[in-house]
């Protein structure tokens, strides 16, 4: 009997000595979990497409450079890529008439201009673009509206509305 106590306390100190081993060879590692919170960004309808008086049958356009170009006016992180998209209208309305809009024409520029900056087609899809490197941007736009030859007298509108996202 005193063998077997001896071999039973012999085993068991083994296994002791084992997990005590296994132990030692533990390590353990880390990582530093970050994140840097960009500026949000802002857009502002700054200036309004305006088409002024129209005629029916004779179409109007209005360029990005014109007087009547819209302006959306964008802040953000500094020197951010960004992606600009929009949703058009396919007519400015007045009660239940419909004046066409279309051919649409926009630039994208990092200073208050639409000389110099970068011409895009707003109703393409997404254009890629950047804030300044102080955060600002600046889109215009442009379209031509064709009103039919018997299109009813009217205020007419619609909503062009533009997102920026990162």
């Amino acid at each position: 009997m005193r063998m077997l106590s001896k071999v039973v306390l012999g085993l068991a100190a083994a296994a002791m000595f084992a997990t005590v081993n296994a132990n030692a060879q533990s390590q353990t590692g880390g990582v530093t979990a970050s994140a840097n919170v960009q500026q949000p960004i802002n857009v502002v309808g700054a200036v309004n497409l305006a088409f002024g008086n129209v005629f029916p049958g004779v179409s109007k356009t209005i360029a990005v450079t014109d007087a009547g170009a819209g302006r959306f006016d964008v802040s953000g992180q500094g020197s951010a890529p960004v992606l600009i998209s929009f949703v058009l209208p396919a007519n400015l309305t007045s009660g239940a008439n419909n004046l066409s809009i279309g051919t649409w024409s926009g630039h994208h520029n990092t200073s208050n201009s639409p000389i110099g900056g970068t011409n895009f087609t707003p109703s393409a899809g997404t254009t890629n673009s950047a804030f300044s490197a102080g955060g600002s941007l600046f889109v215009f736009v442009g379209a031509t509206v064709s009103p039919a030859t018997n299109q009813a007298a009217g205020a007419y509108n619609g909503t062009v509305q533009m997102t920026v996202t990162y």
